[in-house]
């Protein structure tokens, strides 16, 4: 049972780490999306590779911080019963939730994604606009990475569960990111 507390301590972190670093990409999104509509509005010029940039990195904020948001239990549940629930029975719930409905979404999401990422890094695939980022590739590749981060967090969820419903909540570390 304390192996299960090791895996989950070990893998919130891993999903905690990311997501304090990938939280920052939201600032440079901006910082971004703002130099676009200087450049546009006050040099009435446009660069496309930036404008790239920007939706770009927005969208690798998603797909790198999901694993994030679900350590700190902030995705969307319908919580109108979940939360008068006793432990045990939340933990049985996210349980079956986690293995009926994240694993066989995720297990789809990497199935489909892996040729079609593959065939992204074998082109050296560029943005489709002209003038536009090099290196489309790259944010394809989040596809995947966001598939190993929730189906980590998903493992940590199952593991969360056990020990609750076997009566071990004493073993169940604390998030690392507080659950408001």
């Amino acid at each position: 049972m304390s192996a299960l507390a090791a895996f989950i301590r070990w893998g919130e972190a891993v999903n905690y780490r990311i997501g304090e670093w990938v939280k920052w990409l939201t600032l440079a999104t901006v910082l971004v999306c703002a130099t676009v509509v200087f450049i546009r509005y006050a040099l009435q010029a446009g660069l496309i590779w930036l404008q790239d940039l920007y939706v770009w990195i927005h969208g690798a904020v998603f797909m790198l911080g999901a694993g994030y948001t679900f350590v700190a239990n902030k995705h969307v549940r319908v919580d109108i019963y979940y939360a008068a629930l006793p432990p045990r029975r939340q933990a049985w719930l996210d349980l079956f939730s986690t293995i009926i409905f994240l694993f066989p979404w995720i297990l789809v999401l990497g199935w489909y994604a892996w040729p079609y990422v593959g065939a992204s890094i074998d082109l050296r695939e560029p943005s489709s606009q002209v003038g536009g980022m090099p290196g489309l590739y790259v944010l394809k590749t989040t596809i995947l990475v966001f598939c190993v981060l929730m189906g980590l967090q998903g493992l940590v969820v199952i593991a969360r569960s056990i020990l609750t419903i076997a009566g071990r909540g004493d073993l169940v570390p604390e998030r690392p990111v507080a659950a408001e």
